[in-house]
């Protein structure tokens, strides 16, 4: 890593900070209350709500992992890329419209718009920090080991920059400020992979095909990596990691968060719509980029180590492919992109965390929906320090940990205690409180117990020589238990509130379609 390249790396990420830092103090002078600090008073377009989703949702891990999985798996790296698509057109279909209709700032609202306030909010917002803390780890462990690689920075300073920055973004700038972060990198990121993938195949005349070829020819597997099977060998396991990417896309808090920052249902359907589309193409970039790593880097002993592996593991695969193509201004610009994306990221998944603790937990629960706004706002910037803390210690703490299982873990919880809870909510008629509340408990428990007795944790992590549980992703097991017990425990109970939840079921139902009907159901 020569010192031209720290300068060049540096210099850009410190202009996207400076650049962020003006927006946040641009955005901190149009904070007037709640609405604008949690969904940026609701006057964001579609376009701009899919380009924030799209910033939102394409991490670091989906930019730096998916492409280093196609570099080490070849094609079964796109089960990852297609899981996570997929996911989009079933909030397109099922949950935008009503979500939007029905709620006010986190999807707690929706859950609990006729339910019983108090334990509906309590398991809504457990399931929102627990998914938040899991990838809030994920995030802060990747910015570490990438500034920690990029930038010669010491790995403790690296998290705690980033910790510190966050908690600015979010504490005075809000989702205002968090959402032009996001648009900002969104085009950053579009525009550094096309790039990146357009020097790719000019390097093999624009032909797909000797791109293949020539990663076919140099792969240790050969023409395996251009089939299926050579990352996820067992059907259990296949179905089970496509239910948490299908499924947890829809229960992830920090996405769900988005839809209430359009004006109305009609602009939400509309920034799914784009946000699909961009994802779609950014997941195309990634494969091309991946395969690129393969036919570029496997040949050329500069970006090797003495095994014969890349230099500081596979998710480098998309940073040392832009210094083979591009040298140290391509490097130091995707490098930077990089880092801009788990900055953006870390804002959302704080902010989510933040409204969980301020307006589910402090003003719905402990006020009754009595707290004026000002001190709400109060509590949501201290819940912000407090998140960017915990956050700063569990990124030190977890360093030398694999994080890889807390993002699908982050999933899992999304999949199991949010969605069912969210999805039973809107579409069926004879949940109840009690219901919900045991089974998104028993769906949330199931998923940590499952991947604490997983191979990854189990075994990788914790030393055991053979795993209680076999398969590495639980949700086709923990979905099922949040389902079924949501299910029995709501059909079993015949309690007057329970009857008065049904009753309340045609009122919400109709609002949530069509944005207009009765304001206060029997959870309110």
């Amino acid at each position: 890593m020569t010192g031209d390249f720290n300068v060049t790396a540096v210099s850009m990420f410190g202009l996207f900070v400076t650049f962020t830092l003006l927006i946040t103090w641009w955005a901190a002078k149009r904070m007037t209350g709640t609405k604008s600090f949690y969904s940026a008073g609701g006057n964001i377009t579609g376009f701009q709500n899919g380009l924030a989703i799209a910033g939102d949702y394409m991490s670091a891990a989906s930019f730096l992992g998916i492409s280093g999985l196609v570099f080490s798996a070849g094609y079964d790296g796109l089960i990852y890329s297609i899981g996570f698509l997929v996911g989009w057109p079933i909030i397109l279909l099922l949950i935008a419209e009503p979500l939007r209709n029905l709620g006010k700032h986190t999807f707690a609202d929706v859950a609990s718009y006729r339910l019983r306030q108090k334990p509906t909010r309590i398991l809504a917002a457990l399931g929102t920090l627990a998914t938040v803390a899991l990838y809030l780890i994920a995030q802060m462990v990747g910015s570490g080991q990438l500034i920690k690689v990029l930038f010669g920075l010491d790995y403790t300073y690296a998290v705690v920059s980033v910790g510190i920055l966050m908690m600015v973004y979010v504490t005075f700038g809000g989702m205002i400020a968090t959402t032009w972060v996001q648009i900002i990198k969104a085009c950053l990121l579009l525009f550094g992979a096309t790039l990146l993938a357009l020097l790719v195949l000019a390097h093999f005349n624009f032909s797909i095909e000797s791109l293949f070829d020539a990663a076919v020819n140099i792969h240790a597997h050969g023409e395996a990596i251009m089939a299926p099977g050579g990352l996820v060998s067992d059907p259990v396991s296949a179905i089970s990691l496509g239910l948490a990417l299908m499924f947890g896309t829809a229960g992830l808090p920090h996405i769900l968060m988005r839809f209430f920052t359009v004006p109305d249902a009609k602009q939400a359907h509309r920034s799914v719509f784009y946000a699909t589309g961009f994802i779609g193409y950014f997941y195309i970039l990634t494969f091309i980029i991946g395969f690129g790593a393969i036919a570029l880097l496997l040949s050329n002993p500069e970006f090797l180590d003495a095994d014969g592996k890349l230099n500081g593991g596979t998710n480098m695969a998309a940073i040392h492919l832009s210094s083979a193509l591009g040298g140290d201004m391509m490097l130091g610009f995707i490098s930077a992109v990089a880092f801009a994306t788990i900055l953006a990221v870390v804002s959302g998944l704080t902010l989510a965390g933040a409204s969980a603790i301020s307006h589910d937990l402090y003003a719905s629960v402990l006020k009754k929906g009595q707290a004026d706004e000002k001190t709400e706002m109060k509590v949501s910037r201290y819940a912000t320090i407090v998140l960017g803390i915990m956050a700063i210690l569990l990124g030190i703490l977890f360093e030398k940990q694999n994080v890889a299982f807390m993002v699908g873990l982050a999933f899992a919880i999304a999949a199991s205690a949010n969605f069912p809870i969210l999805f039973l909510s809107m579409y069926w008629k004879n949940l109840t409180t009690r219901g919900a509340v045991i089974g998104g408990s028993l769906g949330l428990l199931t998923a940590v117990v499952l991947v604490i007795l997983s191979p990854v944790v189990w075994v990788d992590v914790l030393g055991y020589p053979e795993a209680i549980f076999p398969y590495k992703y639980p949700a086709l097991f923990s979905m099922s238990v949040a389902f079924i017990g949501t299910w029995f425990f709501s059909v079993t109970d015949k309690s007057d509130s329970a009857k008065k939840e049904r009753e309340a079921f045609t009122l919400q139902y109709v609002r949530g379609q069509t944005g207009v009907g009765a304001e206060t159901a029997s959870g309110h």
